[in-house]
């Protein structure tokens, strides 16, 4: 299968060099600053020599620099239409060897199923050909470790083509989850995110998931292969509609938990910043993510329509 990927462009990102524009045109009027985008110069990371335009979307949170990198995965999304553009985007700590998050779009074209889940009896979770050999782990670390292979930018979300869905299985979207949350409340969540990707919800949903790996009372454990075990996990979603933005965060404790009743595990983007340390949508404009990121958690929660 072609395998076709990014992970950076270089003097053709000349028109992007003082920052990020948002990729909206739907501001209502609003001034458009943004003081905390993420910039693609003055900026590199130990993989990254020159930033990838892609930092500008929407889903992408601020880059956090140093012994990251970032891999953006390209693909088909479409395989009836042939639609063809970024599959789902990841930042990888070269140091840690684990994944911080993957964030990726939710809408209407790429929502379509035309293919089935990836099923390989010799290679069901492939390296990232995108990551470097030196940052790669020499053999798969979740064998016999007890630990499913979490999906972090689900197979579910990609059933558009063959190669997007393939892609969902690089080791690199991957963390170690317990089977009674990953199989359960991970899995209820994520169905959560595809009711909301319809039509009469959202014009397109941006999403940021991942698992805790970088303060030490937010890791549960570290397996004797060195795998990060994180223990909690999150999701950050902005939807923008004809309305204009809301956004929510779930944040959940990493344990086995069949809950259905997902409005107790809501915050606000705001909280889930101060959790984790990570400064989602700063590419939006700067009065639309204050705007969308401190809303009260009640509220919030009417607005998505959880209980």
């Amino acid at each position: 299968m072609k395998q076709l990927h990014s992970l950076f462009f270089v003097a053709c990102c000349s028109l992007f060099l003082f920052g990020c524009d948002s990729d909206n045109n739907s501001t209502n009027g609003e001034t458009e600053s943004n003081t905390n985008a993420n910039r693609l110069v003055g900026v590199s990371t130990i993989g990254n020599p020159t930033m990838p335009p892609e930092i500008c979307r929407l889903e992408f949170p601020k880059i956090k620099g140093g012994n990251s990198m970032i891999i953006v995965h390209k693909a088909e999304l479409n395989a009836r239409t042939h639609e063809y553009g970024v599959n789902y985007s990841v930042e990888w700590d070269t140091q840690k060897k684990s994944q911080r998050w993957s964030c990726y779009q939710m809408y209407r074209s790429i929502a379509e199923a035309h293919t089935k889940r990836y099923r390989s009896k010799k290679n069901q979770y492939p390296q990232d050909s995108n990551l470097p050999e030196a940052f790669q782990f020499a053999s798969d670390p979740y064998w016999r470790t007890g630990y499913d292979h979490g999906h972090i930018c689900p197979s579910a979300d990609r059933l558009g083509s063959a190669e997007a869905n393939y892609q969902t299985f690089f080791l690199t979207n991957m963390q170690p989850q317990v089977n009674g949350f990953n199989a359960y409340v991970w899995a209820n969540m994520e169905k959560q995110l595809r009711i909301w990707d319809r039509d009469d919800f959202r014009d397109t949903l941006y999403v940021c998931k991942g698992g805790t790996i970088d303060k030490q009372n937010q890791i549960l454990t570290i397996t004797s292969k060195g795998l990060i075990v994180p223990k909690y996990f999150y999701m950050a979603i902005l939807c923008k509609n004809k309305s204009g933005y809301k956004a929510l965060g779930f944040w959940i404790e990493h344990e086995a938990n069949d809950d259905t009743d997902l409005g107790k595990y809501v915050v606000s983007i705001q909280d889930l910043e101060r959790k984790t340390g990570i400064d989602f949508f700063c590419n939006l404009p700067d009065n639309i993510e204050r705007r969308v990121e401190s809303l009260p958690k009640e509220k919030i929660k009417l607005a998505w329509g959880l209980r």
